[in-house]
């Protein structure tokens, strides 16, 4: 088996063996159970601000695993035995942002059908924005890794987390937020086209600074 296709799969091992793929997708459908009792029974209300919710759920359904995505193989010494291997980091990063997207995102876009539901969107408006997330969640992904590696054994990780993605990820749920007018895919599509191509620089540069 390829490394990299190793890496991936410990991944996903890890997604499912730690609860990590339950935890995003029960947090998610708890933000939509919870919200129409914040907001009232308001169909055309709830209707209106459905594709935001479920962005602003997926989001920090996204944020929520950060900490095991890559602190635990630099503590173990798991990406030095990788690196002296001649993997690049920029390129076992790559694999981890694969990973991660396979664990949460195919279960977060079956999770949004039943969200769709409890927040009244209607069915013409679920299929672009199930392609919305689609799109976009690869970015969620690539941000999650690249922050994992910033704040990789910093006291307060997962707090310092939260600073450092939420910002960077607005422009992601401001266009999925808005799938359905012209233009906001292709602009979504190049967002999380840029952080997936960048980010994993991004997180190989920061695992270089903490080995040294």
């Amino acid at each position: 088996m390829s490394p990299y296709l190793s890496v991936v799969w410990r991944e996903l091992r890890r997604a499912w063996s730690t609860g990590g793929l339950a935890l995003p997708v029960v947090f998610f459908l708890l933000v939509a159970i919870l919200f129409p009792f914040a907001v009232g029974p308001d169909a055309e209300l709830l209707a209106r601000i459905a594709p935001g919710v479920i962005w602003a759920a997926a989001l920090l359904a996204a944020l929520l695993p950060v900490e095991r995505l890559v602190a635990p193989d630099l503590e173990s010494g798991v990406l030095d035995q990788l690196a002296v291997r001649g993997l690049p980091d920029a390129g076992v990063a790559a694999a981890k942002v694969a990973g991660h997207w396979l664990g949460f995102a195919p279960a977060l876009l079956a999770a949004t059908v039943i969200a769709s539901g409890l927040l009244q969107l209607p069915g013409d408006a679920l299929v672009p924005l199930l392609l919305a997330l689609l799109i976009g969640t690869p970015g969620l992904a690539a941000l999650g890794v690249a922050t994992a590696a910033l704040v990789a054994g910093l006291r307060g990780a997962g707090a310092l987390a939260g600073l450092v993605m939420l910002p960077f990820a607005v422009p992601l749920l401001i266009f999925g937020a808005t799938a359905d007018q012209p233009g906001a895919l292709k602009l979504l599509g190049a967002v999380s086209l840029l952080l997936v191509a960048g980010c994993p620089f991004v997180a190989g540069a920061a695992v270089r600074m903490g080995r040294s």
